[in-house]
This record gives C-alpha cells, sequence and structure tokens, in this order.
C-alpha cells in the first residue's frame, strides 16, 4: 500500500503485520488514513477486518465525531490525536521488541513492568513463558509487593495438586482474599465448610425433579425467549451481540432454576437487569487483583476508585437481588423463613432446608445461603455463556465443521421436530460433543486456578512451594502446549475427541490434560448440566441459522477472570431452509 499523494514519509516503523507512515500532510495504518487539516484531522476507517483488536480498540476510544458528507469519516482533535499515536506507537515498539526474548528480572521492580505491559493480554503472555520454560514459570513481581507467582501448565503438576496431594493444597487465605465476593461458596471454601457446600450442591444436583426441571426451564426458555428473539433480529436483518444473548440466556435459566424467578432479560427489548451486568464488572476486578500488588488494589477499595468501586458496587446488587428473591420464598413459607420438609417441592427450596439446623455454619445462615446461591449462579451464567460464544466464534471460522454438525443433527432428527431431541438423544450427538469440548480446551471459561501448599512442598517439576507459594494454575495455556496436545493444539478438531476408530463413541481425556471442568475432588458437579444446556441452546442455533460474524468486528479475550470475549461476539443470522 503506498502512501496518499503529496505525503512526505518521516518514519517507517514495522510492528507485526501493521505498518505506520507518518507524514506531513497524511499518515495510515493499514486501512485506516488520518488527513492533517489545521487544527482537526478526518480519520477515515476502511478494512478493519485486518486490525488487530488493540489497535482497534485504540481507534475506537479516541474522542471521534461523525462528518455527516462522508459516514467513513470522523474527526478528533489534533493535539490528542497525536499524542496517542505517539505514545501508543512507543507502547507497541516496545512490546514487540520484549516479545522476542525472556522478560526482564529488574532490581526493585522484578518483572512486574512486562506483567503491567502485558496485562491486556495476559493468557497468552503467561502462554509464551509457559512456552519457553517447559510449562512451569516463576514470575517475580516487586520485591516490597509479596507478588512472586509460580505459573504452571504442567499436567504432572496439576494432577498433583488437584488429585494426590489434594489435602496439601487448598484454596487457602490468598484465595479468599482475591474472590472475597464469593464469601462462604463452593469455590472460595476449604475444609469442613466446603464439605457442607459440596453436599448440598451434590443433594441439589440429585434431586428428584432436577433433571426434568432442568430440561423443562431451558426448553422453554429457548422457545420463548431465544429463538422469537433471533428471529426477530433475522427478519430485520440486523447484528447481534451473541455473547450477550447467551448471558441474558443462562442468567435467566440459571435464576429460574435455583430462585423460582426468571428475571426474563431475554426478550424482544432486551431490558437492563442491574444483577445480571454486574457480573461482568465483578470478574474484570478480580483479574485485575492477580496483576496489582495487593497494597494498589485494597488502596484503591478503600477510597472506592477504578476496578475496585465497580466491584462494591456490584457486590452491593448480587446481595439485593439475591436477598430479594430469598426473602419472596420466605414469604410463601411464613415470617421466619422455615421451610417444612414435607413441603419442599422447589430446588430454593431445598437449598434452604439445607441449611437449616446445618452444623459447621458459623455466623448468618441466611447469608451462607446467598453465598451458596451467588456462586451456583456465577456457574450457572458466565461459564456456559463463554463456553457458547467460543463455540460459535469458531464454528463461524470453520463453517465446514458447522455443516457437519447441522447434517447430525438432521440425520438424529429424522421426520420429527428438533424439539424431540432429549437428553437421551443429546449423547449421541458426537461431533457436537467433540466441537463444544475443542472450544472449551482452546477457551476454557475459568482460564487459571490460583492455590497455596498448605505445609512446604516439591511439585513434580521440581519446584520447591512453601506456604507462603502463591501458584497460578494456567488451564488456558494447557489448551495451546504442543507437548500436550500435539503440534495441531491450536487446530478446532471436533475429531480429536472420538474414540478410537471412530464409531460413534466420545474419547475420554484424562481431567488433568482436559481441565475445562477442573479436577480431582473438586471437579465441577456441573458437569452433565452445563452439556445439556450447551447442546440444547446450541442445536436450536445451528438447525435454525448459520452463524455469521460482523466483518471487521474483532474478537479477543477480555480482562475478566471469566474468559469471555472482550467487545463480545457481533454477528449476522442467516436462516437455514
Amino acid at each position: 500500500m503506498e502512501p496518499p499523494i503529496g505525503g512526505r514519509v518521516l518514519s517507517r516503523i514495522r510492528f507485526q503485520r501493521c505498518t505506520w507512515d507518518f507524514i506531513t500532510t497524511v499518515f495510515y495504518v493499514r486501512g485506516i488514513t488520518v488527513t492533517l487539516l489545521s487544527n482537526f484531522v478526518v480519520v477515515e476507517k476502511s478494512d478493519c477486518c485486518r486490525y488487530p483488536a488493540y489497535l482497534l480498540a485504540f481507534i475506537n476510544d479516541l474522542d471521534i465525531k461523525n462528518i455527516k458528507q462522508n459516514p467513513m469519516a470522523y474527526l478528533c482533535s489534533l493535539d490528542m490525536l497525536l499524542l496517542s499515536v505517539l505514545m501508543f506507537a512507543s507502547v507497541s515498539v516496545f512490546l514487540y521488541r520484549r516479545r522476542s526474548r525472556p522478560v526482564t528480572n529488574w532490581p526493585v521492580f522484578g518483572m512486574a513492568p512486562d506483567l503491567i505491559l502485558n496485562a491486556y493480554r495476559v493468557h497468552d503472555f503467561a502462554t509464551d513463558l509457559l512456552k519457553q520454560s517447559n510449562g512451569t514459570f516463576m514470575l517475580k513481581g516487586p520485591w516490597f509487593a509479596n507478588m512472586d507467582m509460580l505459573v504452571t501448565s504442567d499436567p504432572t503438576n496439576i494432577h498433583y495438586m488437584l488429585s494426590k496431594n489434594f489435602p496439601n493444597y487448598p484454596k487457602g487465605p490468598e484465595f479468599r482474599k482475591i474472590f472475597d465476593i464469593l464469601g462462604d461458596g463452593i469455590f472460595n471454601s476449604d475444609h469442613e465448610v466446603w464439605e457442607i457446600q459440596r453436599k448440598t450442591t451434590m443433594s441439589l444436583l440429585k434431586h428428584p425433579d432436577f433433571n426434568s426441571h432442568l430440561e423443562k426451564n431451558i426448553r422453554n426458555k429457548i422457545e420463548k425467549g431465544l429463538l422469537p428473539l433471533l428471529d426477530l433480529i433475522s427478519h430485520n436483518q440486523q447484528a447481534i451481540d451473541l455473547q450477550e444473548i447467551f448471558q441474558r440466556f443462562t442468567f435467566d435459566a440459571i435464576c429460574a432454576l435455583l430462585l423460582d424467578y426468571d428475571p426474563e432479560t431475554l426478550s424482544v427489548h432486551l431490558p437492563y437487569n442491574a444483577c445480571e451486568k454486574a457480573f461482568t464488572d465483578a470478574e474484570e476486578a478480580l483479574l485485575w487483583r492477580h496483576v496489582l500488588p495487593e497494597r494498589v488494589w485494597k488502596l484503591q477499595q478503600r477510597f472506592g476508585m477504578g476496578k475496585e468501586k465497580k466491584l462494591t458496587e456490584a457486590c452491593k446488587v448480587f446481595d439485593e437481588f439475591i436477598y430479594k428473591c430469598l426473602s419472596r420464598k420466605e414469604e410463601e413459607f411464613g415470617n421466619d423463613g422455615r421451610v417444612e420438609k414435607e413441603e419442599t417441592t422447589g430446588l430454593l427450596e431445598s437449598l434452604m432446608t439445607s441449611f437449616q439446623g446445618q452444623t459447621g455454619i458459623s455466623g448468618d445462615s441466611r447469608r451462607f445461603l446467598k453465598d451458596t446461591i451467588l456462586n451456583l449462579m456465577i456457574a450457572g451464567r458466565d461459564t456456559t455463556s463463554t463456553a457458547l460464544s467460543w463455540f460459535f466464534y469458531l464454528l463461524a471460522q470453520n463453517p465446514s465443521i458447522e455443516s457437519k454438525i447441522r447434517r447430525e443433527i438432521e440425520n438424529e432428527v429424522g421426520d420429527a421436530d428438533w424439539k424431540s431431541l432429549g437428553v437421551k438423544e443429546l449423547r449421541g450427538l458426537v461431533y457436537l460433543h467433540g466441537g463444544l469440548c475443542e472450544a472449551l480446551r482452546l477457551y476454557p471459561p475459568v482460564a487459571l486456578e490460583h492455590k497455596s501448599p498448605y505445609d512446604a512442598d516439591v511439585l513434580p517439576s521440581g519446584h520447591a512451594v512453601n506456604e507462603n507459594s502463591k501458584i497460578i494454575l494456567s488451564f488456558y495455556s494447557m489448551g495451546r502446549m504442543e507437548w500436550i496436545w500435539g503440534k495441531d493444539c491450536m487446530e478446532f478438531k471436533p475429531e480429536r475427541w472420538f474414540s478410537e476408530g471412530g464409531k460413534g463413541g466420545v474419547k475420554h481425556e484424562p481431567s488433568y490434560k482436559f481441565t475445562a471442568f477442573h479436577a480431582g475432588p473438586r471437579t465441577c458437579l456441573g458437569k452433565e448440566m452445563g452439556f445439556i444446556q450447551m447442546k440444547m441452546v446450541a442445536i436450536a442455533i445451528i438447525y435454525h441459522y448459520h452463524v455469521e460474524v460482523v466483518e471487521g468486528h474483532m474478537v479477543c479475550p477480555g480482562d475478566s477472570i471469566i474468559l469471555q470475549m472482550k467487545y463480545g461476539l457481533k454477528v449476522r443470522l442467516i436462516p437455514i431452509n
């Protein structure tokens, strides 16, 4: 691409696949032309589909005003643009040079400068480090911040900590400090409290009405919420954020399942719900607690600044929403909130009953119930919606695989309707199952786990740890390691999950290798429930539509403890005849 006529190139900086040309009157960046006009500049955007996410975010964040005469043109102040360009170019060149060599352990500051500069791509940054260090890397923080972290993606280490020597690797005080919003929920508890939470959750999943309630609940939400909305959007030829649709779907579904209350956020008008949106704010703040020194984020928390301010507000929203639902249910059973066992018929009633007179619960049992519900809501809303988002993104990049899954569904349905597929039939859809497993392998919703040993120990990799050690288990990186998944590890291959010979079976991978549902005693109890929900939603959409990502839309992981897409998933729906 040649510079515009009349422009004199002052300098050229090559950064990965992008070329920046700084010109006296005009400069451009692969598809973006910036013309200097007195005190303003015209920024014309085209061919954005080839932009990396960070560059598109930089352009979109500029203070831009639309020019009516030219819909492709925008205005912004010259001073701010030039300052932003110079800062961005400097950081970009520095990062590009730094990526090609190991991180530096600076005096006083340790490796914190590299970590902060790569915070926008923290999961890929960890993957780069782990590839250079045989799967385990000691990340040194500032000497004054207590931020040293041992990062690992080694399956032998994972198996050792999550299974073989499980008692020595509890969540620990550091985990509970970072994830304090989870209270005494199952994801945040250890020992006796964890046993109570796990026993309660297992009894919930084994409830006589659970499976029928689950299937009925999901099917009802698909037929009355999801498909009518998608039909309207498709008819109007609109683009939608499919990630937001999935988040609303799973939020409504888990609320209806756990709280006997459907907030109906998945409706034609897409109403705003503070609780549904609060999850995203909270999860972003939790990731930054892993990046920033504890003193920094605690200072932000104390003075109500930055991400911590949003996290505090989100906690208030969670409490208000859940306690309101509990009060509504308690009113049905009397003012004291006690439920007679012979009257329990729903899932919320079962939860309320299970905590009555429960030993091992200290403090407010109502708060304990709230913590339990919040943990289950996070599991039900965020992990499933995130997995579905990445699954449909990968299908859009691999239309031949989408066609194979659609044929598999059509063959299973036959002359009947897609609604005829029950839980039993879902297990026979091997290609669909393989596709979902691939999405979970490449983009695990819970991308990392935090551990601290109870006693001093030596990991199978030879790394010594003690009770003050912080260990990060990078599940995201595991799916990208050739020595774990082969040289084709970055390919989306549902066939990877076919049993030997490919005769209709699903291949089993050990949980310490495929960690999307955790491993060992803490293996996700809702694994089967998650697959049922994902398959029912995927079938309904694939059977009716071809999903196409909007041209130019950038897809990359966001800054969140849950591996959501930073800019959502903007798609168009093409009806299948």
